[in-house]
């Protein structure tokens, strides 16, 4: 079996789909953006790495590519797919800066600018562009991270005085892990319970300064540094404590709950819950950010192993006396190649999670329409679901290429270690990614009873699986292509070729629906069981919730990948692109064959003409792994690995190793024995 692949394809056509509605701003970026500063310096103290981070985000400021998601009014371009485009294309470089630029203009800016009154914005949206007033978001406290509902930090409104009191009650309210908090910022947007007239109108936001001009804290304001992290030393996270701080009551961010001077409380949205959560739902810029800036950092990291495993030489074959590239070697191949595929599924689901984000803010933000909450919703879930899928798959893979280097992977001065450390925190702020699975289980499951009902008033079970189909498929703009693919399947299951799309699609889509009908049915029984308490009848099922939203994301990006497929108009870039799809499909079944066994979808003479039909796909992509790497178009001045430095010095004394070696085999020949039957292809 053979995929057919051309003997080579153009790395920059492959580039060209990669790069797609916003290929306007990675250009921009890898043509300009080669500071110095940018990049990480290894062994770098705290102290020095936080000062050259201050100064290269001033440096950014300063270059005006920080206001893409900022109102044209104030010097921006009302881009908000601009604005997650960029900071992926910071975060080649150090993570760090993307961080401490996601701070500043996406979590500081970003909630003065989605939260604040126009007066506000005239006040300060300026200076926060320039970096002039350095900012902090203080959201998380020492006792509340994933919960922010239940925040404990109050600020309660005093008509006397025109001022809220803002107010730590005790140590676990105080704000942690804030970044920009223990150097920098002289700014925070600060989330507490807002409190009026006696009654909490739940959580709120507000400016509140923190430090004077001359850098020391403002009265009734404790600043503490959370000192050294295992990571991102560039980025000056600390404490935030508030002492009955005054705040005056102009600054509220009260775009979505007004206080008036004499207390009374005011906002269009009554429920206090759905108001909390359209609140923090315009924040969900630095969501998928950070997803999208975790496969930076991945793109990077296989780049590095790739190109390694193109040079390093490990045991030679039988005969031989050459050693053979570690790139040649099918365990090589099995870890970098299905890291790869999943990196270029997850690539084209960002690319379509930007698009939509930024559709719906332009409608919202820039054109004054109504929010549609169904499609925030949705957009929401996605964002957390895909912020899930691409921490843990950097983690994975990060780790993974690290080991591909062997030794060379432990040193600093190769990067990966740097990736390492710095992408860890990823899995864990803006959302810890087991609570965001929650959140997208629990989204399909609340769009099944908004539709079907009450989760206790269904009767026949079959009512269900009927049902389920219509309710978690999103109406994307590729759901005509795999509904077409999908009923195009031909004969049985166990007869179809593994390659036909429609049955990789098939499978993804069983898996899910089948796991949501699972966790219903479980939770269905739960709520008629005598005594059982709510917690214990969503908790009792958590395990099933998670395995339905993970085969959600799974099923999204391959439906996404099968998109960015479908709209490569290069033949040979298409091709190569639809092998990969394949192996992102057939590897994610192969690594979850256990479950389609149990659930009939695989038979065993079938389970094992999986493996053997990935392996192939292995075999066809190894002469294209150089290729897919390339395509990710990461300038060589970005990558600050020395064994990169160092191949072009590898490549050559290897071809000088390897001329000799033919010229001791030609001069050991027989007559009429052919040179080339000793020759092992080179690497790429």
């Amino acid at each position: 079996m053979t995929t057919s692949l051309p003997p080579s394809v153009d790395p920059k056509e492959l580039q060209e789909v990669l790069d797609g509605r916003w290929a306007h701003v990675r250009r921009d970026a890898r043509e300009n953006l080669n500071d110095r500063d940018f990049l990480p310096v290894y062994g770098e103290s705290m102290q020095d790495a936080r000062d050259r981070v201050t100064r290269a985000a001033k440096k950014l400021a300063d270059s005006g590519r920080v206001g893409y998601g900022f109102p044209k009014q104030y010097g921006g371009e009302d881009d908000s797919g601009g604005s997650v485009t960029s900071i992926e294309m910071l975060a080649f470089g150090d993570l760090s800066l993307m961080v401490k630029a996601g701070v500043q203009w996406g979590l500081f800016g970003g909630a003065l600018q989605l939260l604040g009154s126009q007066r506000q914005h005239d006040k300060y949206l300026r200076d926060v562009m320039t970096f002039d007033l350095p900012g902090c978001f203080a959201m998380t406290e020492t006792g509340h991270g994933s919960d922010v509902q239940q925040l404990r930090t109050t600020c309660t409104y005093d008509p006397e005085t025109q001022c809220f009191d803002l107010h730590t009650p005790h140590q676990a309210a105080r704000k942690d892990y804030i970044g920009n908090a223990a150097k920098d910022g002289r700014m925070a947007v600060v989330f507490a319970q807002l409190i009026t007239q006696g009654k909490n109108h739940g959580v709120h936001a507000w400016l509140v300064p923190i430090r004077n001009e001359d850098g020391t804290p403002c009265p009734g304001v404790t600043i503490g540094d959370d000192g050294a992290k295992a990571g991102l030393n560039g980025v000056d996270n600390g404490r935030l404590t508030f002492d009955h701080v005054q705040v005056p009551r102009d600054m509220l961010l009260d775009r979505y709950g007004q206080v008036a001077e004499d207390g009374t409380y005011t906002s269009l949205i009554e429920n206090e819950t759905r108001r909390f959560f359209t609140m923090l739902g315009t924040l969900v810029r630095g969501r998928v950010s950070v997803g999208g800036s975790a496969a930076s950092a991945t793109k990077l990291a296989l780049d590095i192993a790739v190109r390694y495993g193109n040079v390093r030489r490990q045991f030679a074959a039988p005969g031989e006396e050459r050693e053979i590239v570690i790139n040649d070697y099918l365990v090589h191949q099995r870890k970098l190649l299905p890291a790869l595929a999943t990196t270029y599924g997850l690539h084209f689901a960002q690319g379509r999670l930007v698009e939509d984000m930024h559709d719906i803010q332009t409608a919202v933000h820039t054109h004054g329409q109504d929010i549609d909450e169904e499609a925030q919703r949705e957009l929401e879930s996605r964002a957390a679901g895909l912020k899930v899928a691409q921490t843990w798959h950097a983690t994975r893979t990060i780790q993974m290429c690290r080991e591909a280097c062997g030794g060379a992977g432990y040193l600093q001065e190769n990067r990966l270690p740097h990736l390492k450390a710095d992408t860890d925190v990823f899995t864990t702020f803006e959302g810890d990614n087991t609570v965001l699975l929650q959140l997208v289980a629990k989204g399909l499951l609340t769009g099944y009873r908004d539709t079907f009902g009450s989760l206790d008033g269904w009767g026949r079970i079959g009512f269900i699986a009927d049902m389920v189909r219509e309710t978690v498929l999103e109406r994307t703009a590729a759901r005509a292509l795999i509904a077409r693919l999908i009923d195009a399947v031909p004969g049985r299951d166990d007869e179809v070729p593994m390659l036909d799309r429609g049955w990789q699609l098939k499978m993804f889509e069983f898996r899910e629906k089948h796991a949501l009908e699972g966790a219903i049915r479980r939770l269905r029984k739960n709520s008629t069981t005598q005594g059982m308490a709510p917690f214990d009848m969503f908790n009792d099922v958590q395990d099933h919730v998670l395995k339905t939203a993970q085969s959600h994301i799974d099923r999204v990006v391959l439906e996404a990948f099968v998109a960015g497929v479908d709209r490569t108009t290069d033949p040979d870039a298409r091709r190569l692109l639809d092998t990969l799809c394949d192996l992102y499909a057939l590897s994610t079944i192969e690594a979850d064959k256990a479950w389609f066994m149990e659930h009939g979808q695989l038979t065993a003479a079938r389970a094992k003409t999986l493996t053997g039909t990935v392996n192939q796909l292995l075999k066809d992509l190894r002469p294209h792994i150089t290729t897919l790497v390339d395509a990710f178009a990461i300038p060589a001045g970005w990558k600050a690995a020395q064994i990169l430095e160092e191949e072009a010095d590898r490549q050559e004394a290897m071809a000088a190793r390897d001329a000799e070696v033919r010229s001791e085999a030609e001069g050991d020949q027989a007559p009429g024995d052919s040179a080339t039957d000793l020759e092992v292809a080179p690497a790429q």
